[in-house]
């Protein structure tokens, strides 16, 4: 079975953070990005996630900009940019940039390409019982939340 990495890093509340084994949910949905225009495809699957976490309280999402490896004052400076558009600090809690060497986790999770959007649903051991790419769609939405419910009601 297919796991999600341990990965270090920082949320934009400045807390640091290993992925997946200090993410709040018992289950979490992290929602990968590498590009800034993805954001619009992450927004789209927010006010259902919000749905999920009201329903679900061992549930929590979670966003992950994806950037290469870069030193600490361009860290810094992206870090603060979007820092700076997120107004809520639960928002910036759940955001989680990462700076990595790119192709070994990409490699990981079998992306093929950076062009869109990737979501997975882990557990604290990083394994991934649920996967999709791109925007929502009523059919993610139906397999997602089945998914969830199956693997909640199991615990």
């Amino acid at each position: 079975m297919k796991r999600f990495p341990v990965l270090q890093s920082e949320n934009l509340n400045r807390e640091n953070v290993e992925i997946p084994t200090q993410l709040r949910g018992e289950v979490n949905l992290v929602l990968v990005a590498f590009q800034q225009w993805q954001q619009g495809l992450i927004d789209g699957w927010i006010p259902f996630l919000e749905s999920l976490v009201k329903e679900h309280d061992r549930f929590d999402y979670y966003e992950l900009p994806t950037i290469r490896k870069m030193n600490f004052i361009y860290r810094r400076f992206i870090d603060g940019g979007m820092r700076a558009g997120i107004p809520s600090e639960t928002t910036r809690g759940r955001t989680i940039t990462l700076y990595i060497d790119k192709d070994p986790f990409k490699d990981t999770l079998d992306i093929t390409t950076e062009e869109t959007i990737y979501l997975y649903l882990i557990d604290k051991k990083g394994t991934i019982f649920w996967e999709a790419e791109g925007s929502l769609s009523e059919e993610k939405a139906i397999s997602l939340e089945t998914t969830l419910r199956d693997i909640l009601d199991a615990k």
